[in-house]
Parts: C-alpha cells; structure tokens; sequence
C-alpha cells in the first residue's frame, strides 16, 4: 500500500526543536522589529525553504505574523499561551518571595524583562513593618533603571553578583537585584544551565533603609535558586 506515513521521530524532533529556536529569536529580538527569513535561516542553521515551512506552520496556529515588509514577528497567540502560564509562575513565586520579604523587612519582587523594559512580575511585601515602599504587580521601567532591571542587564553582559541602586526610581529607596541567569553559564549560583535559554530576570528587594550585600545578598541567592525552577 503506498501514501505518505507519519514523519519519522527524529525529523519530527527535529522540526520542533527549530520551531522553538524560531520562537526564541524573535523573543530575544528588541522591540517589535522582528527578523527577516534570510536572518533566521542564518541564525539557525538552515536553508530559505526550512524558514518557510516553519512560519507557515507557527502562522497557522498564531505564533507568529508576517508583516508587509516580509518581516516576521511574534503574534498574539503567544500572548495566549504566556497568560495560561503566569499565574502558575505568579503562585509558585509568591512564598518564595513571601520569605525573602520577611527575612529582609523590604518590599521583595521577581522581575522580568520585556524587549527593552523591565516588568514586575510578582510583588511582595513585608508582612512585618510598619513603613516599607509600596510596588504594585504590573509596574515597569526601562532595564537601565532600578536595580532589577540592570541586574538582568548585568547577567546578560555575563556578571554576577548583587546590583544595588538608590533613588533612581523613587526618591529615598534603595534597590539590591540579583540576575537569575548569567550569560554563557558564568557567575557560580548564579549561572545558567545547560538546558537552553531561559527567562531573563532578576529577584530583589526594596527598602527605605540602605541595604547591605553582605547580609542580603545570601538570601537574594537563596531566592534565586528557587526562582530559577519556578521560571524555567
């Protein structure tokens, strides 16, 4: 009997792993600029006619667009799938921080970044004090600003260790980040694994009292490495 059977494993492997490596170009691309199919043949590997096949599929069930000048883009479908899985990031990430906020008396977060912009993902505050800085779920600023952003910008340039900042976002607090993954594996605990790229982002704290790295650092670490499961 001929016809066509059922694609072998590893071509089908194959296929998904290219499709999610497409994916994450364009996550990693700034802005909404998007990559052109020649660029993302280049960057994975592969020949015109590969790209094609793969944005076509990932067209189909709204992963991605492609816009007048050619360009191809993230769609709203990721948009979709990303809400389905925040909350989940959200709730295992809450007790987490719900520690760290206690251990320190400061206002604790995880923030992620978005193109050129840093979000605050989860919020916590301490459950303790009688004044502390109040930082809403959903704030954003640019990844050069604030502590959790150029904490994501320093794992990103491959450094580790605590990133502090004061004043920069409201007058009188004071701002200590640590990144969640460090370029190229590099920064001990704080590094990357193996398994392939993941989320940029950053745990920190916040507070109207100067914060000392040596005593808060260790527990941004501990945050860190139970944030890194959360997220991956």
């Amino acid at each position: 009997m001929s016809g066509a059977g059922p694609a072998p494993k590893g071509e089908s492997s194959q296929a998904l792993d290219r499709g999610i490596r497409l994916l994450e170009l364009l996550a990693a691309t700034s802005g909404s600029a998007g990559l052109t199919i020649t660029e993302l043949a280049a960057a994975l590997g592969v020949g015109r006619p590969v790209v094609y096949r793969l944005v076509t599929t990932l067209e189909q069930h709204r992963l991605v667009a492609r816009a007048a000048d050619g360009r191809v883009r993230l769609a709203l479908g990721i948009s979709r799938l990303a809400s389905a899985v925040t909350p989940v990031v959200r709730a295992e990430a809450r007790p987490v921080l719900r520690e760290l906020a206690d251990a320190v008396g400061a206002t604790a977060h995880l923030t992620i970044a978005e193109g050129d912009e840093a979000l605050a993902l989860v919020v916590v505050e301490p459950s303790w004090t009688d004044v502390h800085v109040a930082y809403r779920s959903g704030a954003r600023h640019g990844l050069d600003q604030g502590a959790a952003g150029r904490a994501i910008l320093a794992g990103r340039a491959g450094r580790s260790g605590p990133v502090s900042t004061d004043g920069e976002l409201q007058a009188g607090a004071h701002g200590l980040a640590l990144a969640l993954a460090v370029a190229g594996g590099a920064g001990g605990a704080q590094g990357a694994s193996d398994a392939g790229p993941c989320v940029e982002a950053s745990v920190g704290v916040v507070s109207l009292e100067p914060l000392d790295a040596r005593v808060v650092g260790p527990r941004l670490e501990r945050a860190a490495a139970a944030l890194r499961a959360v997220i991956r």
